[in-house]
């Protein structure tokens, strides 16, 4: 609480005291008052002033600085009302009622926003989960009745069911810690079965799938490490160059406190300027204007997913010869116990 500005605030006092000082000098002449008396007045009457005006302001300058103070040290300054103590002032206690009043409207609204939020994301999940099962028959009658099914519709349904899990994984991820499960996991089995849901788009794209050195145990939820997998391994094929030995390349790289697992294509790759960006939502960057396939969401539930985790994901590329995506697994002691 800034006493200039206190000042300032209270100028209106100043005048008044000047006037009615200024009248009472008035009337002491009036009434030919010794000047000793005047003088002595005079001191009484500016003390007086002076208390009435810094009283109040020494009062309010601790509740004041406090609340400021609190406000600035707090990452989450709505909470600011619990730190507060009892002010000593009734502006003070008008304040404090009328936050609290504020405070609770904010809740009541939030938690109805939540409410209706936790609504339609059940819905979403429901909805996802009953249109995954005519799809995956129609993809189950694709594969049975391939001279039925040209390679166009067979790479649209693929698509689908492919945004389709996106959609459904999106949704989760903001309440990810009830969906997953850290355990143990063989990593060369979940790249196995990423291999084995893309395999027809490798083959259909002539793209080798390397896989080299990754019998490796790993703490993670094999579930979302799929489908990180899956993501990444969809924009390697997405982002392809027409070459003859196009490649997407796995393998680990070992050390004594972590283990990290490098997805490697020779692809188009990614801008310089891009780079900082592709883990945000949304963005797709240059490839993303020259393809209308890109959505920008997969590398950002993919980053989201990992922090969740407690797994790192990199990005580094060079524009027209490879990209490569880290993502780093931590060996953990404490889970290492409980296995």
């Amino acid at each position: 609480m800034k006493i200039g500005a206190y000042f300032k605030d209270n100028l209106y006092k100043l005048f008044v005291f000047i006037f009615c000082y200024v009248f009472n000098l008035l009337i002491f002449f009036a009434f030919k008052v010794d000047k000793s008396v005047i003088l002595s007045s005079s001191f009484l009457y500016l003390l007086c002033f002076l208390l009435i005006l810094f009283i109040p302001y020494f009062r309010k300058k601790k509740f004041y600085d406090n609340l400021l103070a609190n406000i600035a040290s707090l990452d989450k300054s709505y909470l600011v009302l619990e730190t507060l103590s009892k002010p000593e002032f009734y502006e003070g206690e008008l304040l404090v009622s009328a936050l609290y009043e504020i405070n609770k409207s904010m809740n009541e609204n939030v938690r109805f926003i939540e409410e209706h939020m936790q609504d339609f994301k059940e819905y979403i999940e429901m909805w996802i989960h009953e249109v995954k099962i005519p799809l995956s028959t129609l993809v189950l009658i694709s594969n049975n009745h391939k001279d039925q099914f040209d390679k166009k519709t067979k790479l649209q349904l693929k698509r689908l069911e492919d945004y389709v899990d996106q959609v459904l994984y999106y949704v989760r991820s903001e309440n990810a810690e009830k969906d997953y499960l850290i355990k143990e996991t063989d990593l060369s089995k979940v790249i196995k079965n990423v291999g084995l849901k893309n395999m027809d788009d490798l083959l259909e794209n002539k793209i080798d799938y390397i896989v080299e050195n990754v019998q490796y145990k790993i703490l993670t939820d094999s579930k979302w490490l799929e489908f990180i997998l899956g993501q990444i391994m969809n924009n390697s094929i997405k982002y392809r160059r027409n070459i003859d030995n196009s490649y997407i390349k796995i393998f680990v790289q070992e050390a004594q406190e972590k283990t990290t697992l490098v997805i490697e294509d020779n692809g188009i790759g990614i801008k310089k300027s891009d780079l900082k960006q592709v883990f945000d939502k949304s963005f797709t960057g240059e490839n993303g204007r020259n393809t209308n396939q890109s959505t920008g969401m997969g590398l950002f539930i993919a980053k989201n997913m990992c922090k969740k985790l407690g797994h790192k994901i990199e990005i580094e590329s060079k524009y027209n010869e490879y990209t490569r995506v880290y993502i780093t697994f931590a060996k953990n002691k404490y889970y290492d116990v409980l296995k």
